[in-house]
């Protein structure tokens, strides 16, 4: 992907450039590398998270668009990264508070030995032929994200492991011997990363027909036409928007800051909903104590805003 479409759309409303981004790649110098992509992106008011390991770079990062392609080419100017590809979305507000480049043992955490992407993988599908693939009846379509995300959204008929981690999802795999009924595997989540660890996982189990979707919901989201999508619902996104829809645009969710779980307007509308301190997800599984500790935070994050400033709890 070249800058150029790093260029604002007509369409483009948002601020705020965001650029998902990832790549698998043998990175040995990566505890080197932390200390100059931070200092690069602080410089530039960027901010965001990028994780890095030896398995290569994953992260979401949100700025202008100029300071955006610049990072986009420091990283390609990188050997290990060169091959990099990212997604586009905007946000009407800065979506992170601040910026972290933390160093890993993965870059998406499966917690399982040997699984190398770069040597084994599933088959990349393009947004546009992904309906064709998941409408057919010899093919399983799988979601690898989390509960909390499929909850608000899914690819119709897609099967929901209804893992809380993504470390949950090869024992997910081995206790599900229906998997081997249908020659065909289909996989998706929201960038495209753990999709693509997960059929190098299945791969080494012995799967052989497995696929996942390129680029993720996010390139589905943003390509192929609503009249002509089977995804259903909102997608997840892990910054402060909760939640894109179909064109990427911003979506409706709001997060319980107590829990994490993103929320619908009809959830905040629930007597167990508090901002800040409960909601429906997590109200049961609460202590008073703990909704009074929350009740503390959210005062201070209160005061934080009168004053002007962001609370770094919010």
């Amino acid at each position: 992907m070249t800058e150029s479409h790093l260029l604002p759309r007509p369409e483009a409303t948002g601020a705020f450039l965001v650029a998902a981004l990832y790549h698998f790649a043998r990175f040995e110098r990566f505890a080197d590398f932390q200390t100059p992509l931070q200092a690069f992106c602080d410089a530039r008011g960027i901010k965001g998270t990028l994780l890095i390991a030896r398995e290569g770079i994953n992260g979401t990062v949100a700025g202008s668009d100029t300071d955006i392609a610049e990072l986009l080419t420091f990283l390609r100017a990188q050997p290990e990264f060169s091959g990099l590809e990212h997604k586009e979305s905007r946000a009407s507000k800065m979506p992170f508070v601040r910026m972290k480049v933390k160093l890993k043992k993965e870059i998406v955490t499966m917690g399982v030995e040997d699984i190398d992407p770069n040597r084994i993988v599933g088959t990349y599908v393009e947004a546009k032929d992904w309906n064709a693939l998941i409408s057919d009846p010899e093919t399983i379509v799988i979601d690898t994200r989390n509960d909390y995300e499929t909850a608000i959204g899914i690819f119709k008929g897609a099967v929901d492991p209804n893992t809380k981690t993504f470390r949950e999802f090869p024992d997910w795999v081995k206790n599900n011997t229906g998997l081997h009924n249908k020659p065909k595997i289909a996989m998706y989540c929201t960038g495209g990363i753990r999709c693509e660890k997960a059929t190098a996982f299945m791969k080494q189990q012995g799967f052989e027909d497995v696929y996942h979707l390129k680029g993720g919901i996010l390139k589905y989201l943003e390509q192929v036409p609503e009249e002509e999508s089977l995804w259903e619902g909102a997608c997840f996104v892990f910054d402060e928007r909760v939640s894109v829809e179909h064109g990427l645009k911003e979506g409706n969710h709001k997060l319980c800051h107590a829990c994490r779980n993103p929320i619908t307007a009809e959830e905040i509308t629930s007597p167990k909903y508090e901002e800040g301190v409960s909601c429906s997800h997590c109200y049961d599984s609460r202590t008073e104590e703990d909704r009074l500790r929350y009740r503390q935070r959210q005062l201070q994050i209160a005061l934080a805003k009168q004053r002007g400033v962001k609370h770094i709890g919010s």
